[in-house]
């Protein structure tokens, strides 16, 4: 089993380091993490510079880039000849639940494994009194030795958030919806020219089911991803607007 593993929050995290070690029972572990905090970059990849990688000891390699480009570097590169199995991004200091996932690099990092159509998974931490990266770490290699042993799917894409405290069970939930009063705070610097702070303060919607109910009573939460964002229903809700909007004689000349 080769295990690509990464993260957002750097080369030096510690839960980065915990979840390769644990993995590391399982197989042959490779690290490619970004050399600094990249927390919250989504799905970004790097277009308009070059990208310089540099290995920090066996098997570990920091890049100048996203989580995106980590990932994209190291199947399409470095990995090239003995392609991952699977890809594990984390463990993330702070969790990421519900549509928070749009903008988490961690997760970002799953998405691109994805569309590398490679398995994935992203692991997050709650920081809070109690936490342990130690017990993510050893429920990440669990979970990963459990998968393997029913036949690792080849579409698995799941997003595994961890309570502070020792945690009660494990539930699957969908991503619940997290609503943002966004604030932008403009201020001024010492030469007189005008900067902004985007601030806000977050609201989670109250449902059952979800990634965050899970974590509000303890649970580990696990949601199973995909990358089709496409709205079914909304196929045959504007299926009429074809029809509608032929070309006019005006367009068609």
């Amino acid at each position: 089993m080769n295990v690509l593993v990464t993260n957002d929050d750097g080369i030096f995290s510690e839960g980065l380091k915990l979840l390769a070690e644990a993995l590391g029972e399982l197989g042959r572990v490779v690290v490619v993490a970004p050399d600094r905090e990249q927390s919250a970059s989504g799905h970004s990849l790097t277009l308009h510079r070059p990208l310089r990688i540099r290995q920090v000891r066996e098997h570990w390699y920091a890049v100048d880039g996203t989580p995106t480009d980590c990932v994209n570097l190291a199947v399409q590169g470095l990995l090239k000849e003995e392609p991952p199995d699977v890809v594990a991004s984390g463990i993330n200091v702070g969790l990421n639940l519900g549509n928070d996932v749009t903008y988490s690099g961690t997760v970002s990092a799953t998405f691109e494994a994805r569309l590398q159509k490679l398995p994935a998974i992203a692991f997050s931490q709650e920081v809070a009194e109690g936490c342990s990266f130690e017990r993510a770490a050893d429920f990440a290699r669990r979970l990963l030795a459990t998968l393997i042993d029913d036949g690792l799917p080849s579409d698995l894409h799941l997003n595994v958030n961890f309570p502070a405290g020792p945690y009660r069970g494990v539930r699957l939930g969908k991503l619940a919806r997290r609503y943002y009063r966004q604030t932008v705070v403009a201020k001024t610097d010492p030469r007189g020219r005008t900067y902004y702070w985007i601030g806000g303060e977050p609201e989670w919607e109250e449902e059952p089911g979800t990634d965050q109910a899970a974590l509000s009573q303890g649970y580990v939460s696990i949601t199973p991803l995909h990358l089709d964002l496409t709205d079914y229903a909304g196929l045959e809700r504007y299926r009429h607007l074809a029809g509608r909007l032929a070309p006019s004689p005006a367009a068609a000349e």
